[in-house]
């Protein structure tokens, strides 16, 4: 049996928006990827644990943007893993608790630049593909001729959750920045408000 070719898309998503859900349906149209699993991260290395919304609540909001999508899922996988999370980590875990899917990461091309910086990053390489969307300030750096990553040709989107938070403090109105069921429900939660 051939195993699924499974994107992990990683992310904080606080909160996801209509950018994360092009880029995953364009991975799904126009590589040969099966399925895309957003990995709700609790908490990256890079970013201040404060600003985050409860991991249950971005994982909620996750699943309400995607509920209806079957070749997309959702992920906490790492919930359970040692905080910070580091995704050759969570690989390692997710290859041995799954072992019918191939796994492979989308990230953008701002994060394939830096990408040399990440822990156990040869490994990542050696054992899994790289599909990577492009980013306006990037063209992913010397990593992009590396025989395991794919430049797409996804949509740019220049959508920013930070963005998206800080309109929400200032009362502005986001709703066609956020899958309608997310805006919703960050509306009567009154998130980032």
């Amino acid at each position: 049996m051939s195993k699924k070719k499974t994107g992990l898309y990683f992310g904080t998503f606080n909160p996801i928006h209509i950018g994360h859900c092009v880029i995953a349906q364009h991975m799904l149209e126009f590589t040969d990827l099966d399925e895309v699993w957003f990995v709700v991260t609790p908490h990256n290395p890079h970013k201040k644990k404060n600003t985050l919304l409860d991991d249950y609540q971005r994982l909620h909001m996750v699943q309400l943007a995607v509920d209806d999508q079957y070749k997309m899922q959702v992920s906490n996988m790492e919930f359970d893993l040692p905080q910070p999370s580091y995704t050759a980590t969570t690989l390692a875990h997710a290859v041995e608790k799954y072992p019918n899917h191939e796994f492979s990461l989308i990230m953008g091309a701002d994060n394939l630049e830096t990408f040399h910086k990440w822990r156990n990053y040869e490994w990542i390489l050696e054992h899994h593909h790289i599909y990577v969307y492009p980013r306006i300030e990037s063209d992913g750096g010397d990593l992009k001729l590396h025989p395991h990553v794919t430049i797409t040709e996804a949509p740019i989107m220049q959508i920013a959750s930070t963005d998206i938070r800080n309109a929400i403090k200032d009362g502005k109105n986001v709703s066609f920045m956020l899958p309608e069921k997310v805006w919703k429900y960050v509306d009567e939660e009154l998130f980032y408000k």
